[in-house]
């Protein structure tokens, strides 16, 4: 009790696209007493009786939802085998001290005593752990363990416990980031180890040959599971791989560019590029984990760095708040929550998940028209972001100050009808993310503006 669990809840549903159930306040409402009163009235054990009904019937529900147990729910042995059985289970970390002054403000029947509140709390403490799936201090952290995302500074040397199962696994990578963090990553899986892959850098490793070769030299049961340490295209690959090889492999990624960390390796899209465009050929298949380390972006070069800050850009205006001013590694956390939360509520990129191409309608047409040479993914967003801005008639400064873009030499023609080909468009009409005051849509726009916005991105 007093971990901020009702306060919380609502935000982490929302996030998360499901309904919101504070089960104390619907025992409140079933019973038309409040808990103090029903605690004074009919005593703790019969409580007990009657939060356990309740509890078994939320966890029942058909639909999922994001549910708050009361705090002493745990100690009901049913409701633990249910949320081992249905549920996966966040422990809302707060300390002692904190919970007891917000308890005793709210006069809450086992918040009298300062001594025996704090002595419920050490004897509750290992039953919340055994019980607990993961721990959280706020509503990011909530929906990164949801996502199953883990964001730490060190990571990689604990990946070995990250991992989940037991089973043989694949490690993939390619030799520039083999050489600088391959032997941390071995190292921290151990035995497992059954097989060593490499890939090409960048672009190169997203091709049938590759994926071709991956599948070949694969030798694992269906309780293996492959390891992807690198960058976006490692990433992407290495889970597409995993995803056909046997029908289906657990994969982890485990990225090490700020392009990965933010956003490639989480939601699930996995995917190969085709001659005709990128990404043609993919499949989703959610990883079993994501192991992001922020402290691996201290080996990126500043080019590097600057790929993944058009991703930051893209999201913080996304999610309405300068995420790009702060420290790397909340940078980090706070830009993978964001991705991590819209693609819990669109897994199969339906509806809510288009608002992530934010700028990448014009940005992938500039990619296409370069013919994928001498245009960075992350310039190419950068562009893309300017165009969409200026589309939402919105101001550009962040991105013309953050990133910089230039005007790139590109054939118009070219870029116009790779833009067409977007996978938003409808029946011919052209379709584009635009930011709104009440977030990012998908609207039809006449198609000389759009026209006119990706021409603005052209250098003559």
């Amino acid at each position: 009790m007093g971990a901020g669990k009702s306060t919380l809840g609502p935000t982490v549903a929302e996030r998360l696209g499901r309904s919101f159930i504070d089960l104390d306040r619907e025992l409140e409402e079933a019973v038309g007493k409040t808990i103090p009163d029903l605690f004074h009235e009919i005593g703790e054990p019969a409580f007990r009786v009657e939060e356990e009904r309740q509890t078994l019937a939320a966890l029942d529900l058909p639909e999922p939802a994001v549910i708050a147990l009361g705090g002493g729910a745990l100690q009901t042995p049913s409701i633990r085998a249910a949320l081992r059985e249905r549920a996966f289970t966040v422990l809302l970390e707060v300390d002692a001290d904190i919970a007891w002054h917000r308890s005793s403000s709210q006069k809450r029947p086992l918040a009298q005593d300062e001594g025996e509140f704090h002595a419920l709390y050490e004897r509750r403490r290992k039953v919340y752990d055994e019980v607990a799936d993961a721990h959280a201090r706020d509503v990011d952290d909530v929906v990164l363990a949801a996502g199953g995302v883990h964001v730490r500074a060190g990571a990689l040397e604990q990946v070995g416990s990250l991992v989940p199962g037991e089973g043989a696994v694949a490690f993939i990578s390619d030799a520039h980031v083999a050489g600088i963090h391959g032997a941390a990553g071995q190292a921290g899986l151990g035995q497992r180890v059954r097989s060593v892959h490499e890939v090409p850098a960048g672009e190169e490793a997203k091709t049938p040959v590759v994926a071709q070769r991956l599948w070949n030299e694969l030798r694992l049961d269906r309780d293996g599971l492959v390891v992807a340490l690198g960058g976006g295209n490692t990433t992407d690959v290495s889970g597409f791989v995993a995803a056909t090889y046997l029908r289906g492999v657990d994969w982890v990624p485990v990225p090490t560019s700020l392009v990965g960390q933010v956003d490639a390796a989480i939601g699930g899209k996995t995917g190969i590029d085709l001659q005709a465009g990128k990404n043609l050929v993919g499949v989703f298949h959610w990883p079993a984990r994501v192991v992001i380390d922020p402290t691996l972006l201290e080996t990126l070069p500043d080019t590097e760095h600057r790929e993944g800050m058009a991703e930051v850009v893209k999201t913080g205006l996304l999610a309405g708040e300068p995420l790009w001013e702060l420290p790397t590694t909340e940078r980090v956390r706070r830009c993978a929550a964001f991705k991590a939360g819209v693609c819990l509520r669109d897994p199969r990129d339906l509806g809510a998940r288009a608002a992530l191409n934010l700028g990448h309608t014009f940005g992938h047409a500039l990619e296409a028209a370069a013919g994928y040479q001498g245009l960075t993914h992350g310039g190419a967003v950068a562009l893309g972001l300017l165009a969409a801005l200026r589309l939402s008639g919105r101001a550009t400064d962040v991105v013309e100050d953050v990133l910089a873009p230039q005007p790139v030499r590109v054939d118009r023609e070219r870029a116009w009808a790779a833009l067409l080909r977007d996978k938003k468009s409808r029946q011919g009409e052209v379709r584009i993310v635009l930011l709104r005051d009440d977030g990012a849509a998908v609207e039809a726009r006449p198609a000389d503006e759009v026209r006119m916005a990706l021409d603005a991105l052209i250098a003559d």
